[in-house]
């Protein structure tokens, strides 16, 4: 038994939905199962959530807000509570990381070295933004003021991903609860242990009871049940573009409440004419697409060549696979733990033999690897109509294409319905300024795969995203309401 798997046998995990500043269990006791993707342990049984429920913590948080135990604050003092929950993060980021890779089987070393720091880094840098922005006077006659001012919007429903669950509840909430909102936060079934340890030091950092509200549950279920409600007034969502699109519907057949998406992703790293340092290159997308086991959103699975560095690009980029040791997420060593269930690992096996079936050659990989681990896969010679080109795999597996241009190349990156993120390598500065702004994609990472930092924006073209950004200052915008306030000097 590995060190962190012997230290988390000792994890008191938690067991109930938080609603109102209290533990919650579901009337009749109906529960949801979450286990860990390794050995298939279960790990807690969970309420299931439904309508009735999701009542309950929306009321709570509308109470909250309502009162102005929150809302009504100071933003340096809101600052400060945030801040106390930032601490409170790292001070327990040891008992977090092994929460979050026993519960989605992400290895545990980058749980303490990216997702553990990163949640409590996005959590301070909204609340230290919070007190430092101004509102607007608008241009006037002498005898008017026109001020233009910002409110918090009400109630914020966030529904959770469950590849990246502790950083993408602190995207939503660091903005949301920044702002002076309350929320209601529905994690994924699978992955709902963080967001709840999460929610309890907030409660100990001070954030009011109402506030900061978790409910587990399905996305079935608690999920549209909170897209839904009359009473949300926003509503912000990570994960497929399928389910969206059903959010979208949910906003538009009830009360038309704000809608912030971030969704899918096949986002293409390009290899211009002219770039060079091919073993770093390999190295830098063997990153891009097997960190987390691929199942990131904005994972670089496809890789357009041009024609000229093709071969030397598909031999570099298959040695890398050597170095990315799969096995025990809780073993400090692997770097690629299990996919997180048995669906999603049926999902990927499928989509690889369609790859096989189209034509795709397999250059490694291409098969399980006993349990829910899958092996890094490299396929070649990929065209635009597979379906490995054109369809979100979610899993360690990248397609490269042969480009005979770098126009031809720009174009194939855009041949797809995503546009969340791009890589482009060149060593010419002035074409790295015109193909990046001619990738279709809402990040673009010049010689080097990146989503930005925490100040900078982060959102999707075309099916990747819609109604707003996470990340940066631009995530505030969407968790408030615009006002006007006009007065008559002489009234």
């Amino acid at each position: 038994m590995t060190a962190y798997r012997n230290l988390a046998s000792s994890l008191k995990l938690p067991n109930a939905a938080m609603i109102g500043g209290q533990w919650f269990q579901a009337p009749g006791g109906a529960t949801l199962a979450t286990h860990d993707p390794f050995d298939g342990k279960l790990l807690s049984q969970l309420p299931l959530c439904g309508g009735a429920e999701v009542d309950l913590a929306v009321d709570a948080a509308r109470q909250s807000f309502e009162a102005g135990v929150w809302s009504g604050l100071h933003p340096g003092e809101r600052k400060a509570v945030l801040c106390r929950l930032a601490d409170l993060i790292l001070a327990n980021v040891e008992e977090l990381a092994m929460i979050e890779a026993l519960d989605a089987g992400k290895p545990v070393a980058d749980c303490l070295a990216i997702d553990v720091p990163e949640t409590a880094k996005a959590i301070r840098w909204h609340a230290e933004a919070q007190d430092k922005l101004y509102d607007q006077i608008a241009p006037s006659a002498p005898n008017a003021l026109g001020l233009i001012v910002r409110e918090p919007v009400g109630v914020v429903g966030a529904v959770l991903p469950w590849n990246f669950p502790l950083l993408m509840l602190a995207w939503k909430i660091g903005p949301a609860l920044a702002t002076g909102n309350s929320v209601v936060v529905k994690p994924s079934e699978m992955t709902s242990l963080s967001t709840l340890r999460v929610a309890e030091l907030a409660l100990e950092a001070g954030v009011p009871p109402g506030v900061f509200n978790v409910i587990t549950g399905t996305g079935a279920g608690a999920g549209e049940a909170l897209a839904r409600h009359m009473d949300v007034d926003a509503i912000t969502f990570t994960g497929s573009t399928a389910i969206g699109r059903r959010i979208l519907e949910c906003s538009a057949q009830s009360n038309l409440k704000e809608v912030c998406l971030e969704m899918g992703g096949k986002s293409a790293a390009v290899v211009l004419s002219d770039a060079d340092q091919i073993d770093r290159i390999a190295a830098i997308q063997a990153n891009a697409i097997f960190w987390n086991m691929g199942e990131n959103c904005t994972a670089n699975s496809r890789i357009i060549v041009h024609k000229d560095r093709y071969d030397d690009l598909v031999t570099a980029l298959a040695a890398q696979t050597a170095d990315w040791q799969l096995g025990d997420q809780m073993d400090a060593g692997t770097r690629l733990g299990p996919l997180v269930s048995a669906t999603h690992h049926a999902k990927v096996s499928g989509l690889v033999s369609r790859g096989r079936a189209e034509g795709a050659r397999v250059v490694t990989g291409g098969e399980g690897a006993g349990g829910l681990l899958f092996k890094p896969t490299v396929f070649a010679d990929v065209t635009p109509d597979m379906e490995i080109f054109q369809q979100e795999i979610f899993g360690p597996v990248v397609g490269i294409t042969r480009a005979d241009s770098d126009d031809h190349a720009i174009a194939l990156a855009n041949a797809t319905q995503y546009g969340l993120a791009a890589t482009l390598y060149t060593r010419d500065i002035g074409r790295a300024h015109r193909a990046a702004r001619k990738l279709r994609a809402g990040t673009v990472g010049v010689n080097a795969y990146s989503e930005g930092e925490v100040s900078t924006p982060f959102g999707g073209f075309k099916a990747s995203g819609f109604g707003g950004r996470d990340k940066g200052i631009h995530a505030h915008e969407q968790y408030t309401e615009l006002k006007t306030i006009w007065i008559d000097l002489d009234g």
